[in-house]
Formats: structure tokens, sequence, C-alpha cells
């Protein structure tokens, strides 16, 4: 016999969220909420093997993502959704051979690892364990009803006036001790409205039996599930509030916490400063003493110390080194690199490009498929020409090169350590060690063509416009 086991249930339709994406797959943050109760069952201690999702509305898109994302776990299926008691013992192969098995809902995601622990230990006392919140509002939960050795459910609708009063209310997670649950599994029957089998009348039918039933108490907060829109963003927001609480009590500066999201994979260290109104994402990471400026959005993106975000930049997974700056109002995509102490600024794309140390990009310039080494000056206006219609070609930019202002690099091409271009150059061959190239016609001055010219300038015969 092996030990624990834990069910996720992840079969439910949703049609609440109003949504082609199977609920356990909606985003809280940016992160799946199937991840958050997964996470959190891992993190408890619980081994992935010993852990199965039970899908079935929409289950090939979550049996796709959990193979993906945690290939370790078991995807059961429920092919009819004939209610909670069914799912349970359409997944009687799997935890039949277990000592105990915990039930938990798939969408949870506030349920925390520590809780988690709390409920594993509490588990062995009872035949059945149900978890239970106190709601501020219970509304048509089931009630809680104790005894001495036992609890049950009463449902709403057949609630006394005065069992309505409880505020401890069913959260729909249970533990239990497979051999008491397989005595009672197989007797859990329909006979209701909605013509369902319910793992609630578990309960009941233990007590019957003069089995143990107990009732686990977590803060209501962590038993907050998802059924609509609304539901995700109060979610959502309470999950934002967790993230960014656990990082001010890690020492990161966060001015206005109200307007600032942090995904929950997120690495920040102490001493980072982050400005109003910023989104950080995916498994971006900042180092220590690094400035976040306002409006910036970060995904996938690793900051190194001391990094100057300056305002309004989008970064997507991109490294930026120590003592780097960028910003305002620029774009660093698709795996692009700045060393140490470099510069983007104003106005400047950079894509798929190594910036070297302390080199620049200040204003107004898109490098595409480029490598710069150190020490390299880029004048406004320049970018590379690095699509040809079929394929991205690269541009090399040497070492302590100064490129002016509007030049255009039309890629695949190449410039030695200490070239220059000229101002307005087209660059279509290489410019050699210390050269300057120079691709420009020369300029020609026409006489008289404004006066020749009266559609685009009228003067008078004093020459007065």
């Amino acid at each position: 016999m092996k030990n624990l086991c834990v069910l996720i249930m992840a079969a439910g339709k949703g049609t609440r969220m109003k949504s082609a994406a199977p609920k356990v797959l909606q985003p809280v943050l940016d992160r799946p909420i199937i991840d958050y109760v997964i996470g959190n069952v891992l993190e408890a201690g619980v081994n992935p093997q010993d852990t199965a999702v039970l899908v079935g509305s929409g289950g090939g898109l979550v049996e796709g993502h959990i193979s993906k994302k945690f290939p370790s776990l078991k995807v059961l299926w429920q092919h009819e959704q004939l209610g909670t008691g069914h799912a349970v013992k359409s997944a009687l192969d799997w935890w039949k051979d277990y000592d105990s098995l915990i039930v938990l809902n798939g969408d949870v995601p506030l349920l925390k690892p520590e809780s988690l622990k709390e409920l594993i230990s509490a588990c062995e006392k009872n035949d059945c364990t149900v978890i239970t919140f106190n709601a501020e509002n219970p509304g048509a939960y089931g009630r809680i009803i104790r005894g001495e050795n036992s609890v049950s459910i009463v449902e709403y609708k057949d609630a006394s006036p005065e069992q309505r009063k409880i505020n401890e209310v069913n959260a729909g997670c249970y533990a239990f001790k497979v051999k008491s649950l397989l005595k009672i599994i197989n007797s859990i029957t329909n006979n209701n409205a909605q013509k369902e089998y319910y793992i609630t009348d578990s309960l009941g039918l233990m007590n019957e039996q003069g089995m143990t039933t107990g009732a686990f108490i977590l803060p209501e907060e962590e038993m907050q599930g998802v059924n609509t829109q609304a539901e995700l963003a109060g979610v959502s927001r309470a999950m934002r509030m967790r993230i960014l609480s656990r990082w001010l009590n890690e020492g990161v500066i966060i001015y206005d916490p109200e307007s600032v999201y942090i995904g929950p994979d997120v690495i920040l260290s102490p001493d980072v400063s982050i400005m109003p109104n910023v989104q950080i994402w995916g498994s971006s990471k900042i180092g220590e003493g690094s400035v976040i400026g306002s409006g910036s959005i970060l995904t996938n993106a690793e900051i190194g110390r001391n990094v100057k975000i300056i305002a309004y930049a989008v970064i997507e997974n991109s490294i930026i080194k120590d003592g780097a700056k960028a910003g305002p109002f620029c774009y660093i995509r698709d795996n692009t690199c700045l060393e140490e102490k470099s510069f983007a600024g104003k106005f400047v794309e950079l894509k798929n490009s190594h910036i070297g140390e302390g080199s620049k990009v200040p204003h107004l310039s898109y490098m595409g498929d480029a490598t710069l080494g150190h020490d390299v000056n880029i004048g406004a206006g320049s970018i590379t020409c690095n699509y040809d219609g079929e394929n991205k070609n690269k541009t090399f930019i040497g070492n302590n090169c100064f490129i002016g202002s509007n030049t255009m690099f039309v890629a695949p091409v190449e410039l030695d350590d200490g070239a220059a271009t000229a101002a307005g150059s087209v660059i279509t061959q290489k410019v050699p060690e210390n050269s300057l190239g120079v691709g420009r016609a020369r300029q020609k001055n026409i006489a008289d063509w404004s006066l020749r010219n009266h559609h685009n300038h009228k003067t008078t015969a004093k020459g007065e416009e």
C-alpha cells in the first residue's frame, strides 16, 4: 500500500466563465489556475507521481497543458460529468491502492502549501475530513453541522432557519481514508433533482456506518473558488497583493503597490526599486539596486545589478547586464543582450541583437539581428535593414565604431574595429578597420527651383510670400 495521493478535480465545464477556454486554464496573473493548485500540492511535499488531475470538459486542452508543464503527473478522464461523486469514482482504479486520498478542487489557486501540510496531518484522524471555512456571507453554501465524533453537511435549501445562521460552510474538498471510502463509494446514489452523484453524500453514509468524520477549517480567502470572470478577477487581485506583500517583506521598494503587477514566477533582489504602473511577468529576474521606471513592461527579462530602466520600456526575452540603461520608450526583444554599461535610449528597438559593453544606441534607431562590439556609438535614425523578404541577415559592427546619423546597414554587412560611417550613408559593403564608409549621392543644388514650381511655392513680385 502506498501512503497518500491527491486527486485534483478539473473536469467541470465552467459554463459561467463564458469562455471557450477550460476554467482551470484561465489565467490568474500570467499563470493558469491549475498550475497554482498543482504547484501548491507539490510544494506541500506530495510526490508528482502520487498526484493526478481528473479532466473532462475541454480535457484535451487541459491534458496537453499538464503533459507539457507537469509530465510526471497522471491525467485521468471523467468522460461524462455526472457529479463529484461520479468523478471520484471515475478515478477509483488509480487511488484504491493508497492509504489516504485528498480530493481538491482545481479552481482554488489561493490554497497555501502550509495549509495542505496541516490538512495531510489532520486527515489521519478521521475516515473523512471535509475542508471548511467560516464565510463572511455564507449565502447558499452547504452548512457544516458538527457532532461529537461526526460532521454532516446540510444543503442550504434543506437547512432550518437556525442552521442557516451557521457560518461554517463546505469548501468542497475532502481527505479520506481509502479503505473507508471504498466501503461506501458504490452506495452514493443520484436520487436528487439533478440526477448527479455527490461526494458530499459520503459523509452521511460514513456516519451511518459509525465511521469518524471531521472538519478542517481553513481561511476563507484560501478556499475562494472561481466560477465567473468576476470571481477570477477577485482571486487575481488577492494573488497580486499576496505576491506584492512577499516582496515588500523581502526588501523590494514598491512605490505604489496598487498600480504594480508582478507575476508569480518573478524573482526580485533586495533594494530593487519599482516605480508606479510597472508590470513584470514570466520568469523575469531583477538584480540588486536596479530601478524599473514607470510604465515599463518586462516579460522573461533578466536584469542585472544597478540597471536603470528609465520609463516606458518594453523588454521581452532579453538580458540587460550590470550598470546598463534603457528607456524611455524603447522596445527590447527576442534574445537581445545589453552588456555592462551599455545604453538603449529613446524610441529605440533592439531585436535579437548583442550590444557590447559601453556601447550606445541613444535614440530613434533599430538594431535587428546585429552584433555590436564594445564602445560603439550609433547615431540617431540608424537602422539595420536585416530582412530581404525571405531571410533575416546579420550586421556585425566592431569595437570603437562611430556610426553617423541616419545610416542604413543593408545586411549582411560588416564593419571592422574603429570604422565609421558618414551621416546619411547606405552601407552595402564591408568597411575596413579604421575606415570611413560613405554611401550617399553627391548633393546637387538646382537654382531657382522654387520660382519655377509655383504650385509648391508662390511669391509676389517683391519676393514676399
